[in-house]
């Protein structure tokens, strides 16, 4: 058995991957990674994922610059979540242009956003997300 059989893969062969800020602690996003999204992550030292929605593998910031450098990569104690705890190049993971995927919170029977846009995302991805 190697270490990629100890992640316990959903039926599909993904794995939930929060991202997290390693100097803050801030949580970034969660994306889906494949058994080689996390092997070839850990081989080059920065996160990929599995786009479920293009069918393919998503190096993060490949468009945008804003890789996510690995720190660490750490799996939950039932082996099915995976925590990676990176360095945001560039301060933005959301393809909104904001520094989190969770800039809304509830409050008073709505979601409001509450954290500022840093950069356009049209300026950042030309349309397109990464």
């Amino acid at each position: 058995m190697t270490w990629l059989d100890e992640v316990k893969w959903t039926a599909e062969g993904l794995v939930p991957a929060i991202a997290q800020d390693h100097a803050t602690g801030q949580v970034l996003m969660m994306a889906w990674m494949s058994r080689e999204s996390l092997a070839l992550s850990l081989e080059e030292g920065r996160a990929i994922y599995w786009s479920r929605s293009r069918k393919a593998l998503w190096r993060k910031g490949e468009e945008s610059g804003h890789v996510q450098k690995l720190v660490e990569v750490r799996l939950d104690c039932d082996a099915d979540v995976l925590l990676l705890r990176v360095e945001q190049l560039g301060g933005i993971a959301c393809h909104t242009g904001r520094q989190s995927c969770f800039y809304r919170v509830y409050a008073d029977g709505q979601w409001k956003t509450v954290d500022p846009v840093i950069k356009d995302s049209q300026d950042i991805y030309n349309g397109q997300r990464s």
